[in-house]
């Protein structure tokens, strides 16, 4: 692929139109769309429809949502996680492919399997046997050595190792995998997690990003974006209302500034997970199209190396693939190949790879009617949702950032892929305006 110039997008007003219908369709009202796209390497589309912020007593007025705002992307901040990860590696600072424990100082393996080493490679892939059960973010008062290895003062249950399935050969998306990760990564190089992501690539990217808010300058904070449900929670559940208010979630510093995810006493190489390396990054849509740009051109932007092309190339390489014989005894998907409705079908060293499946109501299709296949990150936190996937070979991607949902997206399934229906909307109305 030829290097890339960038050149301004082209307005595209029935896109607008496109976008702004889908955020105002009836009973399923979006607080903001910001999106991109990008076409044989060059930016054709940038622009945002609806409110980043709401107006407390008038849902119809707010602050406009620009490609400018920051949101909280959820998920795709893995895969910023997994660019720092394959540097550190090309610099031999870490090695993928070594037991965590000579990173951590301790001996860690799941009790269930005690002569299987994890690697950073598990990791990122979702092939480590580690799980969620046991929950994935902890405040800085715990040393996550505390949650993980047997007997000690959080292990409780056990939930957060899987039971019958052994590291290496299995794949289970694991959030709290990311918190280890970002734990070694400490270790390795003794910078703390959000610092070390401004140095390694915020910093050489050019963009403002953060895993700590309360880092921003206030003007950087004046525009993070909140996220929105028209949801509340009583007694522990949820309770939508279509017709009411709109419920700031998180990042509403209306009231007040947002306090610093960790303290001065915070020890090095404890507790990654408090930073929230798998979601807790704020970056603009802008800040994402330098990132897409940036990758397409093999690791560099402005003339400036960010990743190695190795590092690139590595980040990309296929690590797992869901096999079809993996099956219980009725047909379905086995443990070992969980597929959040077959979306997960493929995997790199921290992003997905969009294979273009679709069964159903089921599958990793990313338009309809099919035709793009990709590498990238899907998202889905506090009422964002958001999407990061690109063709490397022809230059082609999307970006888009949904900050809010006015109904509960498990009632509106996706027709042709796993995905909500407002998600397939919005990736074929972009697609269709801007890469055909």
């Amino acid at each position: 692929m030829s290097r890339m110039k960038r050149t301004p997008p082209r307005p595209l007003p029935e896109l607008d139109a496109a976008l702004l219908s889908i955020s105002q369709s009836p009973g399923r009202e979006l607080s903001s769309i910001a999106a991109l796209a990008m076409r044989g390497g060059q930016i054709v589309y940038e622009n945002a429809v609806g409110f980043a912020r709401i107006d407390a007593n008038d849902a119809r007025r707010g602050i406009e949502a620009t490609p400018d705002f920051l949101y909280r992307i959820a998920s795709i901040s893995k895969m910023f996680v997994a660019m720092v990860a394959v540097k550190l590696a090309d610099q031999a600072v870490l090695d993928l492919d070594r037991d965590i424990s000579d990173y951590l100082g301790y001996p860690l393996r799941n009790p269930h399997f005690p002569t299987s080493p994890i690697s950073l490679r598990m990791l990122l892939s979702h092939t480590s046997s580690l799980r969620d059960g046991g929950g994935y973010n902890f405040p800085e008062t715990v040393a996550l050595r505390d949650v993980w290895l047997p007997g000690s003062a959080r292990f409780g249950k056990g939930e957060m190792w899987a039971k019958n399935r052994a590291p290496g050969p299995y794949f289970n998306y694991c959030n709290f995998a990311f918190g280890m990760i970002a734990t070694v990564m400490e270790c390795a190089t003794r910078v703390r997690f959000d610092r070390l992501m401004e140095r390694e690539l915020f910093a050489p990217l050019g963009v403002t990003a953060t895993f700590d808010p309360a880092s921003l300058a206030s003007a950087e904070l004046a525009r993070v974006a909140t996220l929105y449900r028209k949801r509340t929670e009583v007694n522990g559940r949820e309770r939508w209302d279509t017709s009411g208010p709109w419920v700031p979630q998180v990042d509403d510093y209306t009231r007040a500034a947002p306090k610093p995810r960790a303290t001065d006493a915070y020890v090095v190489g404890t507790n990654g997970s408090v930073f929230g390396p798998q979601g807790g990054l704020r970056i603009s849509l802008r800040g994402l199209r330098r990132t897409m740009t940036m990758l397409m051109n093999r690791g560099q932007i402005d003339g400036r190396i960010v990743l190695s092309e190795r590092a690139v190339s590595t980040l990309f390489t296929e690590q797992w693939r869901y096999s079809r014989a993996a099956l219980d005894g009725k047909g379905n998907r086995a443990e070992d190949d969980e597929g959040e409705g077959g979306l997960f079908n493929a995997w790199a060293l921290g992003p997905q790879i969009f294979l273009d499946i679709s069964e159903g109501r089921r599958g990793d299709r990313l338009v309809e009617g099919g035709g793009f296949k990709g590498v990238g990150h899907l998202g889905n936190a506090y009422g964002l949702t958001s999407a990061f996937a690109f063709d490397p070979s022809r230059g082609n991607g999307i970006i888009f950032l949904v900050g809010g949902t006015a109904s509960d997206p498990e009632l509106n399934k996706g027709r042709f892929s796993a995905m909500y229906r407002y998600e397939e909307e919005i990736l074929t109305a972009i697609y269709r305006a801007a890469l055909v």
